[in-house]
Formats: C-alpha cells, structure tokens, sequence
C-alpha cells in the first residue's frame, strides 16, 4: 500500500489518496514489463511494408540478347534483382508481427509499471469544473503548480474526458491525455510526470486491482 499527497487546483496539499495494487515480484518484475512493452510496440506496426519479386515487376518478359556470341554475360530478363528496376530478394511482405501476453500478465505488468512510478505521480483533485471554458494557458499554469513543468513530457489520467479539458490539452507540446481504463505500458514509462485525478486513482483501483 502507498500513499499520495492529493492536490487542488491551486496547487496545495487538501488530502491523502491511498494506492494498493498487488505487484510483480522483484526478481521477475523487469522481465514482465519488458515482455508487456516489446508486445506493445510490436504489435502497433503496421506491417504493410511490401516489396515485388522478379516476377510482380512490370515488363521482362523478352531475353534482352541471345544466350551465346556477343561476349556479354548471359541474361535472361531485364527485371532480374541483378538489374537496376528489378526485382528485390527476400524484400519485406505484408505481415502480422502481433505478440500474444496472458491478460493476468498484461495486468500485472501495467500494475507493476504504475506502482513504481509513484515518485512521479502527482494526484490531484478532479478539475474539470474550474475550466468554465477551453484555456490552455490555466491548465498550463495549474500543471506547473502541481509539480509538471512545460518541459517534462506528462501524463495526464482522468476517469472521463470533459469537452473544455480536451480542447485546453490538445495544444500543450509534451501532454498526453488517456482515459484511467487506457492505461498502458509504453505511456507509463515514456512520462516525466504522471497527473492523476483522484476518481481516475479510484478507477484505476477498480480496474486493474487483481
């Protein structure tokens, strides 16, 4: 169980939020997270890279000059990978490059990242009310007064996305904005800050609790 100073908008200390999430072991914790974090980049390529054999190449169907008597090496299409326009050997093809993680797993991978990012967790208490309209300039200024600097790339969680929260978050450079049943391993780690609201730490809990 670890505990987490709770933040208002201005920036000062109004409570305690309690975070109890069962984690990975030490000795197998690294090679959890590193298994959920290959899978999920893995598994977000596309996989449409495509390269044409000799034979997908348009044109060559003609030997470009008899087979003996002219003193040049023998060839038999001008579309040979030998040639400048032809083919390509062993070239990429459409593929699936997707990974399989047991679901406890992935679980308990995404557990074990958000606990050990409590240092750079910052919980704050739900805000959406204090933006009357879409300023990204306040919300600018209430990050820094949470601990987030302009600089830090930071992770922003909340248990549901207001329309004025989205409009102010969408122009700051390094803020990211995920829902708190989103999360994921990549977005964890990648954070200088994580920003939590406190339902979103509820949710959190309520999700992903083992």
């Amino acid at each position: 169980m670890v505990e987490s100073v709770v933040k208002n908008w201005q920036g000062e200390q109004v409570g305690q939020a309690t975070l109890e999430l069962r984690v990975a072991k030490e000795e197998t914790a690294a090679h959890i997270v590193h298994r959920a974090l290959v899978r999920q980049l893995t598994n977000a390529r596309q996989g449409t890279a495509s390269t044409k054999t000799r034979s997908e190449v348009r044109g060559g169907g003609r030997k470009p000059w008899r087979q003996k008597g002219t003193g040049r090496a023998r060839a038999g299409s001008i579309r040979s990978p030998l040639w400048r326009g032809g083919g390509v050997i062993f070239g990429p093809k459409p593929r699936e490059y997707n990974l399989k993680l047991n679901r406890k797993e992935r679980r308990l991978a995404l557990r074990t990242v958000f606990v050990s990012r409590i240092d750079d967790l910052i919980v704050v208490e739900e805000f959406s009310n204090e933006l009357s309209r879409p300023k990204t300039k306040e919300l600018v200024a209430a990050l820094t007064r949470w601990g987030a600097e302009p600089e830090n790339k930071t992770l922003l969680i909340l248990s549901e996305i207001a329309e004025n929260v989205h409009l102010s978050a969408r122009n700051i450079e390094n803020l990211k904005v995920i829902l708190a049943n989103q999360l994921n391993v990549y977005d964890l780690l990648h954070a200088d800050k994580i920003v939590v609201t406190a339902s979103a730490l509820e949710k959190i809990q309520e999700v992903y609790s083992a």
